[in-house]
């Protein structure tokens, strides 16, 4: 055997098992969020990125499963992926009841105005940070790199008036980015993978 075929051979014991193995730790973690789990599911998936990458050939067998684990695990491991980039960075905030953050409310000064009510930003953050994974791991697994843009951009817009207070604008951008480059990830698997 060359060295070629022997190294393609080596890359596939690496990947598959590491990208399974990214794959129900991203599952576990979303539903049982763990930090641990999240940074065991993140090595899996750098290991897999790794593999998929050092391929000389693309898949001739099992693309769509390797493409489902991937979208699998970008989907499922954006969210706690997400969850404990914030917590290292902002620490617990007073989360809304509809899964925002509770925020004081501002006066037209840009000061806190204490007797106000808290009002709650970034609903919904959930739900749309899992369309957010499944557009950014779909683009990349399609070889649609380019599609990023418009996914940042519509995220960017909805989002752009709830943006005024500055704990919306960190938990904003360090949630998006920690979300993005976990699908990211993923979906680089499939494309080095299948191409």
């Amino acid at each position: 055997m060359n060295t070629v075929v022997l190294a393609d051979a080596a890359a596939w014991v690496v990947l598959v098992p590491t990208l399974i193995a990214a794959a129900g730790l991203s599952v576990l973690a979303y539903f049982r969020p763990n930090r641990l789990v999240v940074w065991i599911a993140a090595a899996a998936l750098g290991a897999a990125v790794v593999a998929a990458a050092s391929l000389s050939e693309p898949a001739r067998w099992g693309g769509v499963v390797i493409a489902l684990l991937a979208l699998t695990t970008g989907i499922f491991g954006g969210g706690p992926a997400a969850g404990a980039a914030l917590s290292l960075a902002m620490g617990s905030v007073s989360p809304g009841l509809h899964g925002g953050i509770l925020i004081a409310q501002q006066g037209a000064d840009g000061q806190t105005i204490a007797s106000a009510p808290r009002r709650e930003v970034l609903r919904g953050g959930q739900t749309i940070g899992v369309l957010e994974r499944i557009a950014t791991a779909g683009t990349i697994i399609a070889g649609f790199p380019e599609g990023l843009a418009i996914v940042v951009a519509v995220k960017g817009v909805g989002r752009f008036t709830e943006l005024d207070a500055p704990e919306a604008r960190e938990r904003f951008i360090i949630g998006t980015f920690a979300s993005l480059i976990w699908a990211c990830a993923a979906g680089l698997v499939a494309h080095f993978a299948l191409r």
